[in-house]
């Protein structure tokens, strides 16, 4: 059975007074059914894991370069990432490959770094809007999961969010049916490459504007073993709620 996760992407936002809301939510979920995973920026994130520590929250990474070492100024590397605390990694979400210009090659690369340094690499994929309006959709993901992930990999090393480039962060959200219809094909395309018992055990995410009103409806879509959170993370008395609901699904 897969243990379904409720991932935060706290994004370029948090200082040290943030850190009182892991604090919150550590509290308010001591014994969760499901995986909690928070993602703040780089600098909190070993502050954030000896909080963390003795709780059931576990504290990741936003990206990772993919060397382990080098003359990368201003990069972190998967293997500081986990001295730091950290046990996952986003990688490959959308704000990083529009503006940094990260390819599918590049996030396959980085892919590659976290699982050496033993991180969970959670793989973000998804449409523009224009992508999705030109009926696009399935054929920019299964580019997107062919690029992105290595072909050495097991399911418990691998995440994969789904996130539609025009739902993060708008308020939009795309109709039941058409999560459904893209977690249904990425579980295909997995199982397909990786064989059923890979393909069956990778987690697989929904994101874009997912919050306490949505979350339920969301988490009972076939396949949706979860959600990738933006700003409903920031705030323990938002992310909670989710968190409720992914574990009553």
């Amino acid at each position: 059975m897969r243990r379904k996760l409720a991932a935060g992407n706290w994004k370029m936002n948090g200082t040290s007074t943030s850190l009182a809301e892991l604090e919150a939510l550590a509290q308010a979920h001591p014994a969760p059914s499901v995986d909690v995973l928070i993602c703040p920026p780089a600098t909190l994130i070993d502050r954030a894991a000896r909080i963390l520590r003795e709780s059931s929250v576990a504290t990741g990474g936003q990206d990772c370069h993919s060397e382990m070492t080098g003359a990368h100024t201003g990069d972190i590397s998967a293997e500081m990432l986990r001295d730091a605390g950290a046990t996952a990694v986003i990688l490959g979400h959308s704000e990083r490959r529009a503006d940094h210009g990260e390819t599918d090659e590049r996030v396959r690369a980085k892919a590659r770094a976290a699982l050496q340094a033993g991180l969970i690499a959670v793989i973000c994929v998804g449409e523009s809007l224009a992508e999705r309006e030109a009926a696009n959709t399935l054929d920019i993901i299964g580019g997107q999961l062919s690029g992105s992930i290595p072909d050495l990999v097991t399911g418990e090393q691998l995440v994969v969010a789904y996130e539609p480039i025009w739902a993060i962060g708008t308020g939009k959200v795309p109709e039941i049916n058409e999560i459904g219809e893209v977690h249904e094909f990425i579980r295909a395309r997995l199982e397909r490459r990786f064989g059923a018992g890979v393909g069956r055990s990778v987690r697989l995410l929904y994101g874009g504007s997912v919050k306490p009103s949505n979350a339920a409806e969301i988490f009972a879509v076939p396949e949706v073993d979860g959600a990738l959170v933006g700003g409903a993370s920031l705030k323990a008395s938002d992310f909670s709620p989710i968190i409720t609901a992914l574990e009553a699904a």
